[in-house]
């Protein structure tokens, strides 16, 4: 394994990175540092949980020149609390380098004069505009996951933010996942970039990967994964740490619980926490009844198989910003990530609610939301959110009524004597069906999960023996014929095109399959 120093960075950036815990970099980390350290124009497909901050802002502290004149480096996110958020994890890094770091928008002295500059694209363009920043003098522009801004408000400022660029400026985007409007973007503003990390075939279905969104500190929802899965009947519960002192928080914890933690393979120790992957799984492996939790999330492929091929019974603890980046390593590693707990966990009483969230979770993107909603989590529980949020959607609802999971909205129905508001249909030919084992579940998932569409604007499935036919709206289906062709669904290559050509009318609407 590579150490910080092997990929150039300075002795006090890397000091700077081991105080955080940070000892050793990802993957996509040694990947990245040195293309940005280059001043390579770079795309990096990846989420928080992978290191991603530390994967662009030290080749930044390492490149750009620590003056105190005015930034020298922009930073471009979806909002204010994530520009402070990333502000004061960049500035605990930048101790020993003396760079200056603020955010517009919140309580930062004297931001006007700082090297590296968060904000959000409006106050980006306010500040360009003013002359607070000066194009001419940055030397980088980093987009810090671009896909949130595309899917809550649009690019469109951020176009006019890169219109002040000159040619010469380093551009560093990240998004995940990489939807068609950030590829157009990246396409046409980031041109000659290096992307990482690079794509890989598709895997071997592996079993599941159960996870649990929590709050911060993790250490607080480790401690109720462990309890729940004791209740499940585990006899060891073996809990993943990336680092010795998050390791010695999570036992303190643990112990203060009443729950005994130990090394990997103590049998008078209910809990054993493990740092290393191969070590930990080598002394466990012949002892049955032991369920893995990662405490961190992992952060690449082989860091998630090496720990969780382990045992069927694992649990990766996440928080709202990482569940996108867990969903990723999972695709890439060909396990399929689920709730904890299971799913066939007995529902209440209000089924038809919880079962439409559980439907709207697997075919939307709520990684946008997720971090519109996360500073809440700092003064309420995340159940009491999700039930002001249903509150406030059913009294916006006409007769205050909850959709059940998979039937159509009220939204999708025409009102009585009115015109339908329903776009017309399309029906699409896709080159899978009976004889490759689809079923319509797959081809919805694939559907919404590949081309960001939501479940409601997919309409009849019917799938044939050779292929299938698939009706979507008018206005998504040029979108998904571009998502999926290419894609593999049940190991099979799919060819996606219209079944013949679009109606000229409208037509009625169908409610979706089920």
């Amino acid at each position: 394994m590579h150490t910080f120093e092997d990929l150039g960075v300075t002795p006090e950036i890397a000091e700077a990175l081991a105080a955080e815990g940070i000892e050793s970099p990802t993957p996509l980390q040694e990947d990245a540092i040195p293309l940005v350290r280059k001043g390579n124009n770079i795309v990096i497909e990846a989420g928080p949980g992978a290191g991603l901050l530390a994967a662009w802002v030290v080749g930044l502290l390492d490149r750009v020149e620590a003056t105190g004149s005015g930034p020298r480096a922009l930073i471009l996110c979806a909002t204010a609390e994530t520009a402070d958020h990333l502000a004061q994890s960049t500035a605990r890094l930048a101790v020993g380098t003396e760079h200056r770091v603020a955010a517009l928008g919140s309580a930062w002295a004297l931001s006007e004069r700082a090297d590296l500059l968060f904000a959000t694209h409006d106050d980006a363009l306010a500040a360009l505009q003013g002359g607070t920043v000066s194009a001419e003098r940055l030397d980088a522009i980093v987009l810090d996951q671009v896909q949130i801004s595309a899917e809550l408000t649009g690019l469109a400022v951020v176009e006019q933010v890169f219109e002040y660029l000159t040619p010469g400026t380093q551009r560093i985007l990240t998004a995940l996942p990489m939807t068609p409007d950030v590829a157009d973007f990246a396409a046409r503003h980031v041109r000659r970039a290096i992307t990482v990390p690079a794509p890989e075939p598709s895997p071997q279905p592996r079993g599941d990967v159960r996870f649990r969104i929590t709050p911060e500190p993790r250490e607080a929802g480790a401690l109720r994964v462990v309890e729940d899965l004791f209740d499940e009947g585990a006899r060891h519960v073996l809990v993943y740490c990336r680092s010795e002192d998050r390791a010695a928080d999570v036992g303190d914890l643990l112990t203060l619980h009443g729950f005994v933690a130990g090394a990997p393979g103590d049998a008078d120790s209910p809990v054993w926490l493990g740092i290393d992957a191969l070590e930990a799984r080598g002394a466990a492996k012949d002892v049955e009844g032991v369920a893995v939790v990662s405490c961190d999330a992992p952060a690449d492929p082989d860091t998630l198989d090496r720990r969780h091929s382990l045992s069927a019974d694992g649990v990766v603890v996440v928080l709202p910003r990482e569940v996108a980046h867990l969903r990723a390593l999972g695709r890439r590693t060909g396990y399929k990530t689920v709730p904890f707990p299971p799913r066939n966990a007995p529902l209440d009483p209000m089924r038809r609610i919880r079962a439409s969230i559980s439907a709207a979770i697997e075919s939307e993107d709520t990684a946008p939301y997720m971090l519109a909603l996360e500073p809440l989590l700092e003064h309420h529980e995340a159940i009491e959110i999700a039930a002001a949020a249903i509150a406030l959607l059913r009294k916006k609802s006409p007769a205050g009524s909850t959709a059940s999971a998979g039937a159509p909205s009220d939204r999708a129905r025409p009102a009585a004597g009115g015109p339908s508001p329903v776009p017309s249909w399309s029906k699409l030919f896709l080159s899978v069906g009976e004889r490759d084992g689809v079923a319509k579940g797959d081809l919805l998932g694939a559907i919404t999960g590949e081309a960001h569409v939501p479940g409601d604007s997919v309409g009849r499935i019917e799938i044939k023996e050779s292929h299938t036919l698939v009706e979507v709206h008018d206005t998504v289906a040029t979108k998904v014929i571009r998502a999926l062709n290419g894609t593999t669904i049940k190991g099979r290559a799919v060819r996606v095109d219209f079944d013949r050509p679009r109606p000229k009318g409208p037509r009625r609407s169908r409610p979706r399959s089920e």
